[in-house]
């Protein structure tokens, strides 16, 4: 089952009730000065915690930051009946679950995300993994954490793009899932954080109803994919330039091109791409790419997770509002898709 949403009472019960033998924090420098401080001071507990501090980015999210945080854990006496509890961005909740799940066969863990992106996406559902390379998510694990703690007062401590990289999944849950609240999305105004958090809870519930549904994703759990075959390709092909995407950006651009896709599939009307189209366009950063750059994002499907049987398979939008599951795509439609973003 999916993770309990839930507050500092909540999970100092937990701490109490299961008797942990010790506590560990996981953080980033970044939430470590803004965030941790607020999350220790909310703590009931007598037991001693120590706090695992790594540089923030995506390029840390790997095997080799895994094995230096499983040997800190080794060197601090962590065991079966240790809480590890992240505290951070979807690089710090996934990476740390996947810490958690595969520490001694398995601990556990809580995730407390201080970003849009964490609050609405990442931090439950129970996907734990990190990169391979430039390739990304490859490496992970399915179990979910004891229980998810929303605390909406980090976002005030947010950069503008992490709030905009954040929304982007907000308005791929309408899109795949609500008209209605695709419509309250693209009429909200990003630069309001109040706005913002007002529409925070119905994209956790339409993310949580789809887990609920399909935890191990093996139907409509790959709804939540629609825009990240093509924009994780985007992200892992920029990871390793100076041009680096964060994660909303490349996945924004990935729904443009997919909405395009799903246009030229007879699934979705011209004007509904059209607004899509114009909604994305008008919040997230225009990308300029060249021909060798979507030939090499063309080439980096071939690692998509949701691959099967060597064929790439799309999550494509039925209207606005539902979807098309495992739909192959031609690479000659892909390019068309490249072509059309480029036109305003």
């Amino acid at each position: 089952m999916p993770s309990t949403l839930s507050n500092y009472k909540d999970l100092n019960e937990k701490i109490a009730t299961n008797k942990y033998s010790s506590l560990f924090i996981l953080c980033d420098h970044n939430t470590n000065e803004h965030c941790v401080h607020h999350v220790l001071s909310q703590l009931e507990t007598s037991l001693k915690i120590e706090i695992l501090e790594i540089e923030a980015g995506e390029e840390l999210k790997n095997i080799a930051t895994c094995s230096e945080i499983w040997s800190i854990l080794a060197e601090y006496g962590a065991d079966k009946k240790s809480l590890i509890i992240n505290v951070g961005g979807g690089v710090i909740t996934d990476l740390g679950g996947f810490v958690a799940t595969t520490f001694k066969r398995g601990i556990d863990f809580v995730n407390i995300p201080t970003s849009l992106l964490g609050m609405v996406d990442a931090s439950f559902g129970g996907k734990n993994g990190v990169d391979l390379g430039n390739l990304k998510n490859q490496i992970g694990t399915i179990c979910n954490p004891e229980l998810v703690l929303i605390d909406t007062d980090f976002l005030e401590t947010l950069p503008k793009n992490q709030l905009i990289s954040g929304f982007a999944e907000m308005l791929k849950h309408g899109l795949i899932c609500d008209l209605h609240y695709w419509k309250n999305c693209a009429a909200a105004d990003i630069n309001n954080i109040e706005s913002i958090i007002k529409l925070i809870p119905r994209s956790i519930e339409i993310k949580n109803d789809i887990v609920i549904q399909d935890p191990t994703e093996k139907g409509i759990r790959k709804a939540l994919n629609f825009g990240h075959t093509l924009g994780h390709a985007i992200e892992s092909y920029f990871l390793e330039t100076e041009n680096s995407l964060l994660h909303g950006e490349a996945i924004a651009i990935g729904m443009v091109l997919e909405s395009f896709i799903s246009l030229q599939k007879g699934l979705l009307s011209g004007q509904s791409y059209q607004e899509i189209k114009h909604t994305f366009k008008s919040i997230y950063k225009f990308v300029d790419f060249t021909e060798t750059d979507i030939e090499s994002i063309i080439t980096l499907l071939i690692h998509d997770k949701k691959n099967e049987y060597g064929t790439v398979q799309f999550a494509l939008l039925d209207g606005i509002g539902k979807v098309r599951l495992n739909q192959l795509v031609e690479n000659q439609i892909i390019k068309a898709a490249f072509d059309n973003y480029k036109i305003d």
